[in-house]
């Protein structure tokens, strides 16, 4: 039995769903919520309900459980996210449980650039979660993955709504120049799958993004391309950047972007290009060539509409 966190989310619903096709057994934990959760449409798994800070009900949840798929994450939530409580604390919880329930492997999910020291928030928290997988005492394998894009994401269809929302032009975070390497996320989730076959990939951490390094402004000029909105793309000094996201955050709670999206792109999110194929055997889908989700849709109307709808 495979148990996946976050197993509702962007990363999750397309995970469980290749994990069932491959012939897995697959349970999904559920926080508790009044909302209705977003399980993977058409996918047989189980069910189980706990949030990461019940270790009662996480002890319950991996009952009978050989392998851990960690996705949860609290960045979802925005400006509102408690990070302490969903990737700190949460990633001790679940690792102690794991280790007593007997779990044989650990994966977790984390991006580029965590770092426990790091200046960004959730970089920080990705970097201390990471330290408890490793300490577990449970084989573990970490990839870190550069920014995700596919269909629902919160990049790309992030940025086509604030390009068809935007009047004329578009302040670009950290001034468009910074590097960046999207990765699909069916990319993604095929390295996660074809590694719990592998055991070579057990207690390695892996830094994996796509075949090409784009910068911020190419990648806002190939979405405007894909959802035929052009704009005037312009360098905003990175402090007002972060008030007005600061300010829309707190004023609309679904606004499409936030300050960890503008964390992410501060700097430089590379890694090398050659991982994925060497060790998965895979070449990644180009960032232009996986963009259909974003064509025919009325993004404006896309924009106005999330405004006032929670993330998360």
């Amino acid at each position: 039995m495979i148990l996946l966190t976050g197993g509702t989310g962007f990363i999750g619903r397309a995970l469980a769903r290749q994990l069932v096709e491959s012939g897995q057994s697959v349970r999904i934990l559920l926080r508790p919520s009044p909302r209705t959760p977003k399980l993977p449409i058409g996918v047989p798994v189980e069910v189980a309900v706990s949030s990461l800070t019940d270790v009662r009900g996480l002890r319950a949840a991996l009952r009978g459980v050989d392998v851990l798929y960690h996705l949860a994450g609290g960045e979802a939530e925005g400006g509102r996210a408690n990070l302490q409580a969903v990737d700190i604390t949460g990633t001790r919880n679940l690792t102690e449980a794991a280790r007593d329930a007997g779990v044989e492997r650990i994966f977790y999910v984390s991006h580029l650039g965590a770092d426990r020291g790091a200046a960004y928030p959730v970089l920080k928290a990705k970097g201390i979660a990471e330290d408890f997988v490793r300490k577990s005492g449970i084989p573990y394998t970490v990839m870190r993955g550069s920014m995700l894009f596919g269909v629902h994401d919160n990049f790309t269809t992030g940025i086509a709504k604030l390009l068809a929302a935007a009047p004329g032009f578009l302040p670009l975070p950290a001034g468009g120049d910074n590097l960046v390497q999207p990765l699909w996320l069916e990319d993604l989730v095929t390295c996660l799958v074809w590694a719990l076959d592998d055991p070579s990939t057990s207690n390695h951490t892996f830094e994996i993004g796509g075949s090409e390094y784009l910068s911020v402004r190419q990648v806002f000029e190939t979405i405007m391309e894909a959802i035929g909105k052009p704009r005037l793309l312009v360098k905003w000094p990175a402090p007002y950047m972060r008030i007005l996201t600061v300010m829309m955050e707190s004023l609309f709670p679904g606004y499409p972007a936030s300050v960890f999206w503008l964390d992410y792109f501060a700097t430089n999110r590379t890694c090398p290009v050659d991982t994925i194929p060497r060790v998965f055997g895979l070449m990644p889908a180009r960032f232009a060539s996986r963009l259909e989700h974003l064509r025919g849709v009325r993004w404006g109307w896309e924009y106005y509409k999330s405004l006032f709808v929670r993330r998360g």
